[in-house]
């Protein structure tokens, strides 16, 4: 099963995307991890290869599986780690070998044009405290079928004595 992390930056009310040429559909920059490395280093990795900044602050936010089916027959699935920055260092690239980095205001991951579980995801990550799980359905096509989502919006304080 492929596990792909992402993170998504918010500085000053705006939120970088990647601009995918395929469907011209934004995503949070990300990839797919390496063996042997944890979801924050792949994280923190895959959005500096890809931006040529580096986040500061980051923290995971959601946990996601993304299942593809043909039909009644599932053919692709793989596992989503969604991260979110308040800062960053540098200036992000305008364009990589993947497509077009753009600063968008928060509100627009309501409207603009990308995956429907992108959507969700990014969302909670801006706007909401704790973590989101998840399972995203969809066509190949990327036509979402089914969203299951569950998050936790109270962190449990624990105290030993």
């Amino acid at each position: 099963m492929q596990r792909i992390a992402n993170l998504l930056t918010i500085k000053e009310g705006q939120v970088l995307l990647l601009k995918k040429p395929r469907r011209d559909w934004y995503v949070a920059p990300g990839g797919k991890m390496e063996p042997g490395e944890s979801i924050y280093e792949s994280a923190i990795r895959e959005f500096t290869e890809e931006t040529g900044a580096t986040p500061v602050g980051t923290h995971l936010k959601g946990i996601y599986t993304m299942m593809i089916h043909e039909g009644d027959v599932v053919v692709d699935e793989w596992m989503l780690y969604t991260f979110v920055a308040h800062d960053l260092i540098g200036t992000p690239y305008e364009e990589n070998r993947e497509g077009l980095l753009e600063w968008h205001p928060v509100e627009s991951l309501a409207t603009l044009p990308m995956a429907e579980g992108d959507r969700t995801n990014l969302l909670f990550a801006a706007h909401q405290a704790g973590m989101q799980y998840g399972t995203f359905h969809y066509t190949k096509e990327f036509q979402l079928l089914e969203e299951l989502i569950q998050s936790s919006t109270e962190e449990v304080k624990r105290t030993d004595g």
